[in-house]
């Protein structure tokens, strides 16, 4: 069983400094950074699971807090893209600082609003970023000129029920010029929060990893 090293951190951005958790298996395949929809943290526990998950199969991952205590309690910061997207590509940036993560491929997982702070990223570094999974995501908060841009795989993960944002990923996937893939997962609510429904994410998550962060 590979050993993998956990160390909650302290990301100094300057101005603020966030708190995460940073897990690097012995043998990792590559890294993927969490951005967490609004009114998440790092503690999620949907978001947890799916790290674990990928842990398991040898990618490291990074948990971190977009936003301080104190903007958090502002609700319009929770949905300020630009704001969320800055944080996550100076967080990208920190971690080429560490000798633990420098050289690893890097991917995203967005989660919710998260997701569009994720893709604009993509958009912004290119071919360093190898792969994106969003999770009940909302990519048309992107906006259309990001999308276009992105290089990296995209995998668009929603709840079946989740009526609504299936068909704002649909016209998001159509301004997409990436390798790209919308999967409707059956019976599934906006949270995934039904009977096996999350391990369905996981697994979905993992393959596309497999495939296209080595």
């Amino acid at each position: 069983m590979e050993t993998k090293q956990t160390n909650l951190v302290r990301i100094d951005l300057g101005r603020v400094s966030l708190r995460g958790v940073l897990t690097i298996p012995a043998s990792s395949r590559g890294l993927v950074i969490f951005s967490h929809g609004s009114g998440s943290s790092h503690l999620s526990p949907r978001n947890n699971y799916i790290a674990r998950n990928l842990n398991s199969q040898n990618f490291g991952t990074l948990l971190f807090d977009l936003l301080t205590e104190e903007e958090d309690m502002h609700l319009k910061n929770r949905f300020d893209i630009e704001l969320l997207t800055a944080r996550l590509l100076l967080t990208s940036e920190w971690l080429k600082g560490l000798p633990s993560s420098n050289d690893l491929p890097l991917a995203f997982f967005g989660a919710s609003t998260g997701a569009a702070s994720a893709l604009r990223v993509a958009a912004f570094m290119g071919e360093e970023v190898k792969a994106v999974v969003s999770r009940g995501g909302r990519p048309d908060l992107t906006g259309n000129s990001y999308l276009k841009k992105i290089t990296a795989p995209t995998l668009l993960l929603v709840g079946g029920d989740d009526e609504d944002v299936i068909k704002l990923n649909q016209k998001a996937l159509q301004k997409m010029e990436c390798i790209k893939k919308l999967q409707i997962i059956p019976e599934a609510g906006h949270l995934f929060a039904e009977p096996g429904k999350l391990e369905e994410v996981a697994l979905f998550s993992s393959k596309w990893f497999d495939k296209y962060l080595n």
